[in-house]
């Protein structure tokens, strides 16, 4: 089985240079994810000088790791949203992720842009006997803001047990790469100048505002943070307002026919399933098993689980690909789109929940919208400002006591093996005189020595032994064995120890 996404496979690769002089434009975009490819390429529609930037590749990131559902089915949460927000907010935000799967769908036919899009069915469904009313609360909060759902009470896969659940008609599926790819090539036609390989490591606002790079800077009238996590934190806001999850996807070939449809449980056990066609085979898309970042548990490889129950479930005949992803969700499950402070022009789009396929295109359409109008109807839904007393107060504080709790436990604990018990392919903390280290030993023994601390803001990695790295549990940030960055959002390595 390949450990990539099936969406990398035979993937266009762009070899766009790194920014090699200071520069000035009007809109700086950090990030060439969806976000900030979509964000550019309105912008650029718009007229508007624009730079984009990546500190790697285009979309090989968080885009990449996807399984590409385009729906406004986000899981169980618009009962939840009702009640914390209202019927008004609760239509707005689905009014807002309609109003991306169309401008999706728009830019599709614009550019004729061929991303394998289909249009699917979306179901959710429980075989938990205490989701069932959940289930049924989300079923009347879809009609409240007139969607149209209807009951099922089965699946169309025998070994899958099910006892209630909800299919929406009219959502899509498509191959994420595709099309972002597609959209770069737009911006190339359009001029637009774009940077792989360019770390931006600072945004300063005074006297001009400008973005710093490694090396060079560039002055600029707006700056579009869209780095998954936003680089861009003055108040530490993001900090304490969102934390990290990953989750765990596969894919395999079948001699059976695909029943169409896109699939997601809501039990202790969550499992994503959507299908994909490639030219000479149709492949099966199996997700889940997903947790916070850094905390790790079960000592059974998710990928494991998943293989595991897909083999009792589905009809597998080859595994192909397996991949991980990561995720951000806010305190009020609301992405956070909109200007840091209000008098910077300085704009921010994280916390996308899983559901980064439309929550991207809103993001980059709001955006543009207000850096070119200054107005959007979905300005003060998703603005990052925003601080709810239900539930932002009761999440703000879990969510502090968890980043404090991480930080303390990871200065003091360590491993229970000594290093001569350590096994190849295996990790764990040590003590030496003064500092706790991280230690991993490699197939051929060798041993890779790093500091604890997390570069970012110093809580203390954990190791994830699923995808051999060490991760941190209070913002996300992820590190290879020898500590370098693979995730951000710290931008230095871990110190290198001696043992």
């Amino acid at each position: 089985m390949e450990h990539s996404p099936i969406w990398t496979e035979n993937a266009t690769t762009f070899n766009f240079p790194s920014l090699r002089e200071d520069t000035r434009t009007e809109v700086v975009v950090i990030g060439a994810g969806i976000t900030g490819v979509t964000a550019a390429y309105l912008l650029a529609k718009k007229g508007v000088n624009v730079i984009l930037l990546d500190k790697d590749m285009i979309a090989r990131s968080t885009t990449g790791h996807t399984t590409a559902k385009l729906t406004v089915q986000h899981g169980l949460v618009y009962d939840e949203l009702i009640n914390h927000f209202g019927i008004e907010n609760t239509h707005l935000y689905v009014k807002s992720q309609y109003d991306a799967m169309e401008e999706v769908k728009k830019i599709i036919k614009k550019e004729s842009i061929d991303c394998s899009y289909e249009v699917q069915d979306a179901i959710l469904y429980t075989n938990e006997e205490d989701n069932v009313k959940k289930l049924e609360k989300e079923l009347e909060a879809y009609h409240k803001i007139g969607i149209d759902v209807t009951s099922i009470h089965e699946l169309p896969f025998n070994k899958i047990p099910i006892l209630s659940g909800i299919s929406l008609p009219e959502q899509a599926q498509f191959h994420p790469l595709l099309y972002v790819h597609a959209l770069i090539t737009a911006l190339q036609k359009m001029n637009v100048p774009i940077y792989e390989h360019t770390l931006a490591v600072d945004i300063k606002n005074e006297p001009q505002l400008t973005v710093k790079t490694k090396k060079y800077d560039i002055k600029c009238d707006h700056v579009v943070v869209a780095t998954h996590f936003p680089i861009y934190d003055p108040m530490k806001m993001f900090s304490t307002k969102m934390y990290p999850s990953r989750s765990y996807v596969t894919a395999f070939t079948s001699d059976e026919d695909y029943p169409s449809g896109m699939y997601l449980s809501i039990d202790k056990s969550k499992h994503s399933l959507r299908s994909f066609s490639e030219t000479d085979k149709k492949v099966w898309i199996f997700g889940g098993e997903s947790h916070d970042t850094g905390k790790y548990k079960d000592t059974l490889n998710p990928f494991e689980k998943l293989t595991a129950f897909a083999e009792e479930t589905l009809p597998v005949k080859e595994w192909q690909y397996k991949w991980s992803a990561q995720d951000y969700t806010t305190l009020d499950k609301i992405p956070y789109i909109g200007k840091v402070k209000e008098k910077e022009e300085i704009y921010v789009a994280t916390g996308y929940r899983k559901w980064g396929m439309t929550n991207s295109t809103v993001a980059a359409k709001l955006i543009t919208d207000l850096i070119i109008d200054n107005h959007s109807p979905y300005k003060d839904l998703f603005k990052p400002t925003r601080f709810n007393g239900d539930p932002g107060v009761k999440e703000f504080m879990k969510n502090t006591g968890k980043v404090t709790k991480d930080f303390v436990t990871g200065k003091i604990r360590t491993g229970d093996e000594t290093l001569s018990e350590l096994k190849p392919g295996e990790a764990t903390k040590i003590r030496d005189d003064i500092n706790i280290v991280c230690v991993y030993k490699d197939e051929n023994e060798k041993l890779h020595a790093v500091d604890t601390t997390c570069t970012h803001l110093g809580c203390e990695v954990n190791w994830n032994n699923a995808e051999k790295s060490w991760d941190c549990p209070c913002h996300g940030s992820r590190f290879n064995k020898d500590g370098d960055v693979l995730e951000g959002p710290a931008i230095e390595p871990l110190k290198k120890m001696d043992i």
